[in-house]
């Protein structure tokens, strides 16, 4: 992939008391991310340099105020610092009103960089949701709103889309429907194929056990069903305890999963380690990693950033349409 066409992608460290700015210094340092995209990142100069200290690593940290201003080379961490984060408040291992109104601040930039075409891509480095509780600034953090934008993870042939994400179990049945069934399916056979896949096989998870309930019936099927008149290759609903071993051995591409833990369980058994997140419905590429700030290894060198990297070359390759 040439400089040319390779897209700019912003990485947001995450909290900076936690393992954010190690993982997102170590996933830099392989040079792996350059061979797909741009890179930047949002947040501060000087936790960067601490994090590069922590993990080892001989590279350079610079400040810049745009995205056209970076060096685009592995040994220069390039960081839009908007010095929302004063040296003196850099705290490691425990949540803070000063990480969390910086982490804020960071988020709310690299949406803005997004949405006026600066960035292609957006990465959000792990967080804490009571860091940004404490500043008033959890509305920061991208929401998934059945209907609107879905969690989408991604963990080698295991691919899995949620159709509800923090819905409270017993408000599940209530919010599965027809039409959000064919909106999830239309988004995901769309996205599929912008990234590559051109005839993506979605397979539908059932809501109970043996894909045998109302809900299963009267709510998912004729979703699918539409779906399928639409010319999208759905199939469901399948059984919940078979569907995501099939999706595993490649008879699917992807799932759709009910709710939450329905999906989430099935990932972090499969395949932890590497895994990464998409919100899809948004107007521009957003990822994550499944993991959270880990604060008992922070500041110690160890974190794994096998997701990070996994993250950041996603960004990049989903942009570019090959992703798969």
């Amino acid at each position: 992939m040439s400089a040319q066409v390779r897209p700019r992608v912003g990485t947001m460290i995450g909290d900076p008391s936690g393992i954010g700015p190690e993982v997102v210094a170590k996933a830099w340092a392989t040079g792996e991310v350059h061979a797909v995209s741009r890179p930047v990142l949002i947040g501060s100069a000087d936790v960067m340099r601490q994090a590069v200290q922590i993990a080892g690593l001989g590279l350079q940290v610079r400040a810049v105020s745009d995205p056209r201003e970076i060096a685009d080379s592995p040994d220069i961490l390039d960081v839009i610092d908007d010095r929302a984060l004063r040296p003196e408040d850099i705290l490691v291992a425990q949540d803070n009103l000063a990480s969390g109104v910086a982490v804020g601040s960071w988020l709310g930039l690299a949406d803005r960089l997004a949405r006026r075409g600066d960035l292609d891509a957006t990465i959000m480095g792990p967080v804490s949701a009571s860091a940004l509780k404490m500043a008033g600034a959890l509305h920061k953090a991208v929401r998934v709103t059945p209907g609107e934008t879905y969690l989408l993870l991604l963990t080698g042939p295991l691919r899995v889309l949620h159709l509800t994400d923090h819905v409270p179990l017993r408000q599940v049945c209530d919010t599965i429907s027809a039409d959000l069934v064919l909106d999830a399916l239309t988004l995901l056979d769309r996205t599929f194929r912008q990234w590559g896949m051109p005839e993506p096989r979605i397979a539908v998870a059932g809501l109970n056990a043996h894909s045998d309930g109302i809900e299963d019936a009267e709510q998912i099927a004729p979703g699918v069903a539409r779906a399928r008149a639409a010319g999208i290759d759905a199939t469901g609903p399948i059984s919940p305890d078979t569907v995501f071993r099939r999706c595993i051995e490649q008879h699917y591409d992807v799932v759709l999963a009910m709710y939450h833990d329905q999906g989430h369980i099935a990932v972090k058994t499969w395949g932890f380690s590497g895994n990464c997140v998409v919100v899809l419905g948004l107007p521009y590429l957003h990822l994550s990693v499944a993991h959270g700030t880990a604060y008992d290894i922070a500041g110690k060198g160890v974190a794994n950033h096998a997701m990070m990297l996994n993250a950041m070359k996603s960004a990049g390759a989903f942009c570019g349409g090959s992703g798969f």
